[in-house]
Parts: C-alpha cells; sequence; structure tokens
C-alpha cells in the first residue's frame, strides 16, 4: 500500500466515523446547548466536547490497544457474564429503546412533520418510520456496502448541507454571543455541558461501532499490526471535524436568541434557524439535512446491533438481528421524541460511568498487569453511585423518601450534586484495587479469570 493510498483510506476510515456518529444527538444538542447556556457557552462547550469527543478518542485507542472487537472485549476483563449483560444493555440502549428510535422520530419532527398537517400527524410518523428503517436494514444486510455508502455518498453531501447552513448564520447573524443564561448553566456550566454530550450517546456508540469500523478498517487492506494506529489516526481526524461543528452549532444557537425564543429542544430550534433565513423553503432544506444526518447513525447502529449480537448469541443470524432491531426501532420511534429523549437520560447517567471508567481501565491495563481484580473492583466502586445518578434523573416525581435520598446522596458523594459521583468512587477504587493487585500480585489469563 502506497502512503498516498494509506492516506486516501484512513481519510475514507475518518469519514465512516464522522458519519455514523454525527447523527440526530449531534446535531439538536449542542444547538439546545447554546440556547440555554446563553453568554456561558465557552464552558458549557468545552464540558460538552470532552463527552463529545475526546471519550469517544479515548475509546477509539482503548479498542486498538487492547486488541478489542467492541463492547465484550473491553468489559470481559471484569467476567463473562457482566460483559455479556453490559453488551445487550447498550446495544438496547442504541438499538430499538433510544438512540435508532431517535434518529427517525428526531428526522420526522425537525422536517417531514412541518410538511404535514396537524390530523395526519400520527399517520405520517407511521409511514416515514417505516420507510426509513426498512431503508436502513435494506442499505445494511450487504456488511461491504458500509463503508461505500457512508464514506463517499451520504456524509459528504451532509457535510455540505450543513456547511451552507452554518456559513449562512456567521455571514448573517441573527444577534450577538451576549445572551442571556438559563439556570443550570449559571453556575456550573461546565459541568452541565460534559453531562449535555452524553446525550450524543458517542461514548457508547464509539464501543458499539468498534465491530463495524474494524471490519472497515481490514476491509481496506490495512494489517492487524497496523490497526491501533490507522484507528488512531483515523479517530483523530474525526473528532476534530466533530468538535469544529459542535462549537458552530453552539454558536449557532447562541446567535439565534437575538431573533429566537428558546425552544423546547435544539431540533425545533434548528428549523425555526433555518426558516428564519429561506422562508418556506427551509422546511424541505431541514428535512434534508436531519434525514441524512440520522440516516448514516441508524445505518451504523443496527449494524453493529447486528455484528455484536451475532457474535454473543451466534444461533440468531445476522440478517434476523438486523430485522430485530429494525422492527424494534420502528415501533419505538411512534412513541414520540419527547418521550425517547426523556427517558433516555437516566439509563444515560448509569452507563456513562461504567463505559468512562471501563476505557480507563483499558488504557492503563498494561501497566496493571491485565488484573481482573483492578476491573472488578474499581467497577464494584462505581455501580452504587451511577444507580443514584440514574434515578436522580428519572422523568417522574419522586416521592420525600426518594428525596431525601437524593439528599443523602448529595451530601455524601463529592460532585454528586454536578450528576458527577462517580468519579471520586471511581479513583479510589482505582488506586485501591492496584495497590491490592500489588500486594497479593495474582497471575491473571488475558480473559481476565484469575488462577492465582
Amino acid at each position: 500500500m502506497t502512503h498516498k493510498n494509506e492516506r486516501q483510506k484512513i481519510l475514507l476510515v475518518a469519514s465512516l466515523i464522522f458519519g455514523m456518529f454525527f447523527g440526530a444527538g449531534n446535531l439538536i444538542f449542542p444547538i439546545q446547548l447554546g440556547q440555554l447556556a446563553g453568554s456561558n457557552w465557552l464552558p458549557a462547550t468545552l464540558g460538552f466536547l470532552i463527552t463529545g469527543t475526546l471519550v469517544p478518542f479515548l475509546a477509539m485507542l482503548a479498542i486498538g490497544v487492547t486488541s478489542s472487537k467492541g463492547i465484550y472485549d473491553i468489559a470481559k476483563p471484569v467476567a463473562p457474564w457482566f460483559a455479556t449483560a453490559f453488551l445487550i444493555l447498550v446495544h438496547l440502549t442504541l438499538g430499538p429503546f433510544f438512540a435508532t428510535p431517535r434518529t427517525a422520530a428526531t428526522a420526522y419532527s425537525m422536517g417531514i412533520s412541518q410538511l404535514i398537517g396537524t390530523q395526519y400527524q400520527s399517520l405520517g410518523m407511521f409511514v416515514f418510520s417505516l420507510c426509513f428503517f426498512v431503508l436502513a436494514y435494506l442499505a445494511t444486510v450487504h456488511r461491504t456496502n458500509l463503508t461505500h455508502w457512508i464514506g463517499k455518498y451520504l456524509n459528504p453531501i451532509f457535510l455540505i448541507l450543513i456547511g451552507t447552513v452554518l456559513v449562512i448564520t456567521f455571514t448573517l447573524p441573527m444577534g450577538n454571543l451576549n445572551q442571556p443564561v438559563q439556570a443550570a448553566y449559571k453556575n456550573a456550566a461546565f459541568f452541565q455541558g460534559f453531562l449535555d454530550g452524553y446525550n450524543t450517546m458517542d461514548g457508547l456508540g464509539l464501543l458499539a461501532f468498534a465491530v463495524t469500523i474494524v471490519y472497515a478498517v481490514k476491509g481496506l487492506g490495512f494489517a492487524d499490526h497496523h490497526l491501533p494506529k490507522t484507528l488512531a489516526k483515523a479517530g483523530l481526524i474525526s473528532i476534530i471535524a466533530e468538535a469544529i461543528l459542535y462549537t458552530g452549532l453552539v454558536l449557532m444557537g447562541v446567535m439565534s436568541l437575538g431573533q429566537l425564543a428558546i425552544y423546547p429542544n435544539g431540533g425545533e430550534t434548528f428549523a425555526a434557524i433555518i426558516t428564519h433565513y429561506t422562508g418556506s423553503f427551509g422546511n424541505i432544506l431541514t428535512s434534508i439535512v436531519i434525514t441524512l444526518a440520522v440516516f448514516t447513525t441508524a445505518m451504523g447502529i443496527i449494524s453493529s446491533f447486528a455484528q455484536d449480537l451475532h457474535r454473543v448469541l451466534p444461533k440468531v443470524s445476522y440478517v434476523n438481528w438486523l430485522r430485530v432491531t429494525s422492527i424494534g426501532s420502528f415501533i419505538t420511534a411512534n412513541a414520540g421524541l419527547t418521550n425517547i429523549v426523556s427517558w433516555a437520560v437516566p439509563v444515560l447517567m448509569f452507563l456513562y460511568p461504567l463505559v468512562l471508567t471501563l476505557i480507563l481501565l483499558s488504557l492503563t491495563a498494561k501497566y496493571f498487569n491485565h488484573s481482573a481484580l483492578v476491573y472488578r473492583i474499581t467497577i464494584a466502586a462505581v455501580i452504587l453511585p451511577a444507580i443514584m445518578d440514574a434515578l436522580t434523573h428519572l422523568p417522574l416525581t419522586q416521592s420525600s423518601s426518594m428525596t431525601q435520598l437524593t439528599t443523602t446522596y448529595y451530601a455524601i458523594f463529592p460532585l454528586a450534586n454536578h450528576g458527577l459521583g462517580w468519579v471520586v468512587p471511581c479513583l479510589i477504587g482505582f488506586v485501591l484495587a492496584i495497590m491490592i493487585q500489588k500486594l497479593t500480585n495474582p497471575i491473571v489469563t488475558k480473559d481476565g479469570s484469575i488462577t492465582g
């Protein structure tokens, strides 16, 4: 492989990664953050970029250095049963429960719904989501077509469209950056932005997409020993592009306050911005942009879901797993965008601490001899605060006993009031586990079982 050819293939892989990630959540949440953070947009954006770009990049490195194929391999050192349960939970979150149905629901609510009368909204959503997931299923039945579809066609078209929108908004700004700050961003904008990055699900997505990305890299002719370096290069290019677009979308949201009110979600804000500049034509343009953005993400998620679940439960074929997630996502999508987003938050508050901890352990595993003991103690230290973070973010009215439990949790765990009560237990558990491992020095096999 020539140097020029290698560079072109790395760019193609980077485009594949970007196309999988930059979907519904990536488009609507930065805009919403901009509207809510106002003049505090900078610290909020920095927090958002950590979970939205740095964490996925670190996950990419973790996949490379551990030669893992995905979620199961990353979590297996804790225990095989944990890895299986974690894989299923992550894929249900990214698949038929939240992320995948959110793609269709977002595309419909931000675009197509604007063109359909109120009395036909339910029918319109049904028909749109049916067509959406049938096409996504057909595009992913043959795995070899994935790089071709996303990298060469859908992603460049989307970039041109979203780039045009950004150029217009910065050339003819709707307002300045000195805008009102909403309550959640007044005193803890960085932490709120950090948590907002969870909603993109990119940290989860990278681990889920890993099997698809590795498959694509090998299909382009890269040898196994070149995999870590290739993933690092392609991942870096992808997250730089994402960071630039994230920042542009945040600024778009801030400046929109010069002409618009605060909308319930970034999707409606984006549609209003487009309409402000283009009039009725904006609805059509919005439909095209959003549908392209979310369709690439849906393709990646359902493909990875099928590949990983087929690997763990091989009695069910890849194609049948594709059918399961496509049908499940279609059903959930018809529950509506608001319900999908609100119920995803507590699940993400539980999963993200585990994902971040596993990434930390994977990147540092060689320094503690890949000890399963270190993995188990550190994960155990994170479980309780992760559960509490999830419970405190349930979209339900809390009982008096739950309110008391939340108050106690906030008082005992540092950073808990910022949604990061797991951080200190994670670090303490990690350090103590390494100390115990050094003292006991058990012999650990590569699959994570303790033999000594």
